[in-house]
């Protein structure tokens, strides 16, 4: 099986086995443009290139005849506008863009609550990485665009209608365009005149959209309708049944639990059923961001930040550092929240900083489980955790330390394209369903336990993280509103 995952930063591909095995990984960065403003974008054959690269390098291997199946997965709320012949007219908006703020402030104040929770079962808004306000933005801004859209694809669909020629979505990837019968929401796309005929057709997950070669003249292969990165990152660290939760770290958070309460807790989104499943979910805006936004800033790597922090120890005295980067998405969604470090001191060096940044986006995570315990109508005890962010042991128990939760780490560091890979396994009839290809390929080989004297100290600074985002907010906002000359 193949596993694609379209991430923000790299396009990565693995081959796996039906037990879960890797046996070839490859990854290619994508580079991301960010301009004035809040503008930041990617070019769309970065992607074709890095799959093009993969498959080249998994030939050269010579695992290409062994693939019966292809699974692809992606950033969400990254948007391609592409003609009738899915050729992109524009740079791929990406989700951390937040140019369609006004557009989606004006479309959400067309919405009252009791539409809210009738066309999404949730009090869900818009927001500027919404679909609907960026076509809002393109038509408004780039009418010539606009007007030539043949469709507005994530990037996963672009992939699939390149390779595989299918033009195709999946619901679980549309949360805020699909309701609870895995439809779009056709009074949603009335507010904007001619938003419901550039969408792709919705095919539930996991269904074949298409087939492609890998190699020039060889057989063709199914292709999977792809899937949003978080629910494949939900799937690769073993979320397979009701009361499972998931915690995945790479550019931001993600946490999800999977319960049929619906308690409408606000900023927190409920995602349509996926293979009977009801999963509760929100993603922050920086978590892995706001490590390598240090990294670049003091000339340091990930590795050797976790090591500078393993070794000033626990007891490290440092500030408390607000993970709002470029805003913040859930709980808050806030695209006005901005970053800082409070309560510096003379002493504290760049140990102490890089500890405050582990520490601040754990917990924005914490804030994030609280508001996942009120969704759900339960304390969520124990997170499946996966991706990039959970290399580091040190983090990790930061992380466990600062939420209070047990964490269990997936032995696969890429559950992205592990999730893939069993959607594409499903769809080519490799596994039956869903849950059992889970229970075949998924393990997890470290446990995280809260330590208490740690855990007591760590409540007590998370008491002043939500009421210094608050108190920021007139600063932060004036901030965000200010243009140099």
């Amino acid at each position: 099986m193949l596993g694609i995952d379209i991430g923000t930063t790299s396009v990565k591909a693995a081959v796996f086995d039906l037990r879960g095995r890797t046996h070839h990984a490859f990854a290619a960065r994508v580079p991301t443009l960010r301009t004035e403003g809040d503008v930041v974008e990617q070019d769309p054959a970065d992607w074709i290139e890095g799959i093009r690269a993969a498959i080249g390098s998994i030939g050269a291997a010579g695992l290409l005849p062994g693939i019966g199946a292809v699974g692809v997965t992606s950033q969400v709320n990254t948007h391609v506008f592409v003609d009738g012949s899915g050729r992109p007219l524009a740079p791929a908006i990406v989700w951390q863009d937040g140019r369609a703020a006004s557009e989606a402030r004006e479309i959400d104040a067309r919405i009252v609550a009791e539409d809210r929770l009738r066309w999404w079962g949730a009090p869900m808004g818009i927001d500027a990485s919404h679909a609907l306000a960026r076509m809002a933005w393109m038509a408004r801004h780039r009418p010539g665009v606009w007007e030539r859209t043949g469709a507005v694809l994530l990037p996963k669909d672009f992939v699939v209608r390149t390779l595989a020629g299918a033009r195709v979505s999946d619901p679980m990837s549309n949360i805020g365009l699909v309701g609870p019968d895995l439809a779009y929401v056709e009074d949603l796309l009335l507010l904007l005149p001619g938003a419901a005929e550039r969408l792709p057709r919705l095919v539930p997950a996991p269904s074949e959209a298409g087939r492609m070669s890998l190699a020039p003249g060889g057989p063709s292969v199914p292709v999977a309708v792809g899937i949003m990165d978080a629910w494949a990152g939900f799937l690769g660290v073993g979320l397979r049944a009701e009361g499972d939760a998931a915690y995945l770290s790479g550019t931001s958070e993600v946490l999800a639990a999977a319960s049929e309460a619906a308690t409408g807790e606000p900023g927190i989104l409920v995602f349509p059923r996926l293979d009977e499943l009801r999963v509760h979910a929100g993603p922050t805006q920086s978590g892995g961001a706001s490590v390598d936004w240090f990294c670049g800033a003091f000339g340091t790597t990930p590795e050797a930040m976790a090591a500078e922090v393993e070794a000033a120890g626990p007891d490290l005295r440092a500030p408390l550092f607000l993970p709002h980067l470029a805003g913040e998405r859930a709980p808050l969604w806030d695209p006005s929240a901005r970053g800082a470090f409070l309560g510096l001191e003379a002493g504290m060096g760049r140990a102490a900083l890089a500890r405050a940044v582990l520490e601040g986006v754990s917990l924005s995570a914490r804030l994030l489980a609280e508001a996942l315990d009120r969704s759900t109508g339960r304390r969520i005890e124990a997170f499946l955790c996966g991706g990039g962010g959970f290399r580091s042991d040190t983090w990790n128990q930061i992380r466990a330390d600062a939420t209070g939760r047990v964490l269990r780490r997936a032995a696969v560091p890429d559950t992205g394209t592990l999730g893939a890979a069993a959607l594409g396994a499903v769809a080519a009839g490799l596994q039956p369903d869903l849950p059992t290809a889970l229970a075949d390929l998924v393990t997890h080989d470290r446990t995280y336990e809260p330590d208490p004297r740690r855990a007591a100290r760590y409540d007590d600074l998370f008491g002043l993280y939500r009421p210094a985002y608050e108190a920021l907010g007139p600063i932060s906002r004036a901030l965000a509103d200010r243009r140099l000359p």
